[in-house]
């Protein structure tokens, strides 16, 4: 029976030399036969996940389990053992090999896994024709449409019957018409002694789902940035300075106040938890525009310049 426990973990990844931490603390339950979609905005760590669950990522902190194989404890050839034989991958790009048709392309994993040429094309056959390409057989990736690409890229990722079948926005470049095939393939694969995971932004995946987990939008988490803590009435910057990182709130709340030309101070934002501030200085280069004080006991994240790009962007993209 298949199922799929992680417990804290903690992923991380270098970006313009710095470590971003995009999912942090994750507990997830998969049970035996599940289909699941992970959806958020760009850089809220979808594509991550998949990574450390095929064993491409090792999380800095926590565990997975497959069953009751520590995934994270794998390494070298039994890292490689279990990618071969345990976990199936549809890239969003399908990645299938130009030179090769497609019975060739499904059948090479198998060969890659000692069984014989004719058997792998057997069951490579009886694959494909299961999912509708019985006369599409022996054409090559470039003479298949985006949907047939797709149907061939996941019969490869089933060659090998495995307990996990990961998929990174399967449906990212097909139409209505090619989607409608392949969202029953992926429901179909949901079956017992496998969990199936997806990754997506497209909302017509959500009917075939048995769940869907959403993770939390991209915000700025860099290691090697500063975290502060602030007491209240402590200043964190002031009016007029230079600056090259914003803030996000993690705790308390943060004025950020101006002093009027009649000497009267005023607050033009009051940033609780979770909201940016000071990002003008860093992205277009300009002096500080207030003075950013604790107004209670704060603590508060330094995003440099890059990172909260990315962050604004995939907020953006998520309305």
């Amino acid at each position: 029976m298949a199922t799929l426990s992680l417990r804290d973990v903690t992923l991380e990844y270098e970006r313009a030399g710095y470590l971003v931490r995009p999912i942090d603390g994750l507990d997830l339950d998969i049970a035996d036969g599940e289909l699941v979609l992970l959806v958020g905005a760009s850089g809220c760590g979808k594509t991550t996940l998949l990574s450390a669950l095929a064993t491409l990522l090792t999380p800095v902190r926590g565990s997975i389990h497959l069953g009751e194989l520590d995934v994270t404890a794998l390494s070298g050839r039994a890292a490689d053992e279990y990618r071969r034989r345990r976990v199936g991958v549809v890239f969003q790009a399908f990645n299938l090999l130009a030179a090769l048709s497609a019975v060739d392309n499904v059948a090479l994993p198998m060969w890659n896994d000692g069984v014989g040429g004719r058997e792998a094309r057997r069951r490579a056959v009886a694959l494909l024709s299961n999912l509708g390409m019985p006369d599409r057989l022996h054409h090559r990736p470039g003479d298949l449409s985006g949907g047939q690409q797709q149907r061939v890229a996941i019969a490869r990722a089933l060659a090998l019957a495995p307990d996990l079948l990961l998929a990174d926005e399967p449906t990212a470049h097909l139409d209505a018409t090619q989607v409608s095939g392949v969202l029953r393939l992926l429901r179909d694969s949901a079956s017992p002694g496998r969990v199936v995971v997806v990754a997506t932004h497209d909302e017509r995946l959500l009917p075939i789902a048995d769940r869907v987990v959403e993770l939390s939008a991209a915000r700025c988490d860099a290691i090697g940035s500063r975290r502060i803590t602030l007491a209240t009435g402590e200043i964190l910057f002031e009016e007029g300075q230079p600056g090259d990182v914003a803030y996000i709130v993690e705790e308390g709340m943060i004025e950020l106040v101006r002093r009027r030309a009649d000497g009267v101070e005023e607050v033009v934002l009051a940033a609780g938890r979770g909201r940016w501030f000071g990002e003008l200085a860093p992205l277009y280069g300009l002096p500080r525009t207030a003075t950013a004080r604790a107004a209670e006991p704060s603590v508060v994240t330094a995003c440099p310049p890059h990172l909260l790009r990315q962050s604004v962007q995939s907020a953006l993209n998520s309305r």
